[in-house]
Order: C-alpha cells, then sequence, then structure tokens
C-alpha cells in the first residue's frame, strides 16, 4: 500500500485527463453535433437527443455491477474497457448514415460511460485510498472539471475542420492512443483476498434511510444541474437578460465549478463532506431568487452560484457515501445511489425544456424547490465518519 500512496499524484493526473477525455467526448459532444448527426442520418434533433437520453439509461442499470467489480478487483481493467467502449461507440458514430446506426452508437458509448465516468474512478480510488480518497476525489474533480472547457472548443474546431464524422473518428483515436494507456499504466493492479469470491457476488448492502436519502438528494441534485446544462443560456433569456449577456453568464460555469472545487480542498476539507454536500444544494435557489427579483442584471451571480454548487456537488457525490458508509463496498454503494440520478439525468433536458415553454424562467422556482427538498434530505442524514466513536458526530 505504501507504493500505492507514493503514485498518488500520478494517478491522480492520469484519472483527471482520462475523466476529461470520457466527459468531452460524449457527454459535452452532443451538444455541438446534434444538428450535424440529424442532417446527415435524415432524422431530426429529438431522435439524436432521444438517443443520448438512453445511453444515460443504459450507464445507470450498470452502475451497481460496475462498482461491484470495481470494489473485488480495482478499476484498472474496468476504466481501460471504457476506453475500448469509448473508442468503439465514436467510431460507429462516425459511420452511421442512418438513425438505428446512431442509435446503437450510442448506447454503446452508454456502456462506455457506464464503467468509465465519474462513479467508477471515485471507486477506484476508494479502493486504492479508502478513507483517505476525499483529497483524491477533489484532485480528479479540478482538472476534469475542464471538460467542457476543452471539449466543447476542440469537437467544434473539429466540425469545422474535419466534420462531426472525422470529429468522432479523432475522439476514440484519443481514447485507444491517450485514455487506455494512461488508465493501463498508472493504475495498480489490486485483487481480492477472499479465497473463492468472484465479482457476480452480490454484497449485502441493505437499502436504509441513509441510502435512499443520498439517493433521492443526488438524483434532484443532478436532475437540476443536467437542466442547466441544455437550457441554461434559453432560461437566462427567459429572465430578461440580451443574448450576449445570457451566452456570457453561461461561459462562468465551468470557471466557477473549479473555483468552488479549490474552495472545498482548500477550507470545507477539515469539515465532514456532507456539510458540502448541504451548501451545493443551496447555492442554486439563491442565485434563482436574485434572478428572479432582478430580471437579466442577475444572469451572471446566478451563473456563478448555480456553477458552484454543481462543481461541489460532484465531489460531494464521491465523498459523501465514503464518509458515511466507509471504504467497504463503496463502488456498489455509489453504483445504487447514482443510478437514480443517471436515469433523471436522461429525462432532464426534456422535462425542463417543457417547464420553460410553460412558465418561462418561473420555472426556476420548480428547480429550487428540489435543491431545497434535497437540503431537506441531507440534513436528516447523520454527519458521522465511518468508524469515529459514537457521539461525536464524526466533524473534522
Amino acid at each position: 500500500m505504501d507504493d500505492v500512496h507514493a503514485k498518488r499524484w500520478p494517478v491522480i493526473a492520469g484519472l483527471g485527463t482520462t475523466q476529461t477525455l470520457a466527459w468531452a467526448s460524449s457527454y459535452y459532444l452532443i451538444a455541438i453535433l446534434a444538428p450535424a448527426m440529424a442532417r446527415d442520418t435524415e432524422s431530426s434533433q429529438t431522435g439524436v437527443f432521444a438517443a443520448f437520453s438512453a445511453s444515460l439509461l443504459i450507464s445507470a442499470m450498470l452502475g451497481p455491477r460496475v462498482g461491484r467489480t470495481i470494489d473485488r478487483f480495482g478499476g484498472r481493467e474496468v476504466l481501460g474497457v471504457s476506453n475500448l467502449l469509448f473508442a468503439a461507440g465514436l467510431g460507429l458514430l462516425a459511420l452511421a448514415h442512418t438513425l438505428p446506426m446512431l442509435w446503437l452508437g450510442w448506447l454503446v458509448i452508454g456502456a462506455a460511460m457506464g464503467l468509465g465516468f465519474y462513479d467508477s474512478a471515485f471507486a477506484t480510488l476508494g479502493r486504492m485510498y479508502g478513507q483517505a480518497a476525499r483529497s483524491a476525489i477533489t484532485g480528479i474533480t479540478l482538472i476534469a472539471g475542464f471538460a467542457s472547457t476543452v471539449g466543447w472548443p476542440l469537437t467544434a474546431w473539429g466540425e469545422a475542420t474535419l466534420g462531426w464524422r472525422g470529429t468522432c473518428a479523432a475522439w476514440a483515436m484519443a481514447h485507444i492512443a491517450l485514455g487506455l494507456p494512461l488508465n493501463l499504466l498508472l493504475l495498480p493492479k489490486l485483487r481480492t483476498g477472499v479465497a473463492g469470491a468472484t465479482a457476480s457476488e452480490k454484497p449485502d448492502v441493505p437499502m436504509d434511510r441513509s441510502m435512499w436519502l443520498l439517493g433521492f438528494a443526488f438524483a434532484a441534485g443532478w436532475f437540476v444541474a443536467t437542466a442547466m446544462a441544455a437550457h441554461l443560456p434559453r432560461l437566462l433569456e427567459a429572465a430578461g437578460a440580451t443574448t450576449t449577456q445570457a451566452i456570457g453568464a453561461a461561459a462562468l460555469i465551468g470557471p466557477a465549478q473549479v473555483a468552488a472545487r479549490v474552495l472545498e480542498a482548500r477550507f470545507l476539507s477539515r469539515f465532514h463532506p456532507i456539510v458540502s454536500a448541504r451548501l451545493s444544494m443551496l447555492t442554486h435557489p439563491i442565485g434563482a431568487a436574485l434572478l428572479l427579483a432582478g430580471s437579466g442584471l442577475f444572469a451572471m451571480p446566478f451563473a456563478l452560484l448555480h456553477g458552484a454548487g454543481n462543481g461541489i456537488l460532484t465531489i460531494a457525490r464521491g465523498t459523501v457515501p465514503l464518509a458515511v458508509f466507509g471504504p467497504e463496498n463503496y463502488g456498489y454503494r455509489l453504483g445504487l445511489i447514482g443510478a437514480p440520478a443517471r436515469i433523471l439525468q436522461a429525462g432532464a433536458p426534456i422535462a425542463f425544456g417543457i417547464l420553460i415553454d410553460q412558465y418561462g424562467a418561473q420555472a426556476l422556482l420548480a428547480s429550487s424547490c428540489l435543491c431545497l427538498a434535497a437540503t431537506g434530505a441531507l440534513l436528516v442524514v447523520a454527519a458521522r465518519t465511518h468508524g469515529a466513536p459514537p457521539g461525536t458526530g464524526g466533524l473534522r
């Protein structure tokens, strides 16, 4: 284990890079390439986004089993396979000339996301470092927080120079040439010490009250985050911002996420991570109140507050279950807790788009209520660190 800890920073840098690649080439790909994909496959953008939503459902269904596998064997091979699946799915997209072929590509990418997104990286770190994984989790999110900042411009540039098919092929090659070697070379081989145990064995992880509350809280938070990612400029314009103000404010989301993660690492890390989780849920309603009260003048403050909360929420999704339940069966717990979030993410763009069509900026009342309900759920979960003496609360 000493050798593993000696390699902590290369592991963090490597996982941060591969997570940036995974998110940039899938989750953030659709916003740029959807119009061209729809045009060249003679389909609608609705059909393309439906395929993307289906990919999120696939990733949700795979989550618990992937977590169990990482708990038993570590994440090296799982994350390596995800790179191969990302490359295969992106290759299918590059070859797609019909909507069914496009769907096939996105379904393969959905399997890749189930194996290769944050939950798998967090579970890998939990398997390697146990309770000491919090700083490592924060580290990879600091790097991968720039996935949209890197991914959107690169994809847009690729579409302009290579076409959307060439761009998908280039991202596929990046997974083979960069992502796969980093995951296989920097992550250690870990094996279970339980004789005769297999990855197919289902551990005893009861869905107690804390599990249900965390599942609801993170599902609500990620629904809001995905809805904002899909509709933020449009929402800000509905609140009274000009197009220029809306685009400028939306561009602040990425930097706000990273700045909040630095704040979490420097100051909030001395507290139980559930404190950070509660704060992350409150920033969106505060920003929404300012935006609704002050019209478009508060577009930038809203974007900064929402982005900050979203940045901390990503860390909390990995650190809170680790602190509350400990490292045993950590990956499986992440899969169970994260499945509702991924399912709701799939429907968030459509559902929130309907709310904006009906109510304009007042749709923020619905998203704010969800965040406040999530805050209430997190207040009920006891802030007790696994292994801390009863009565201490586990607060640091």
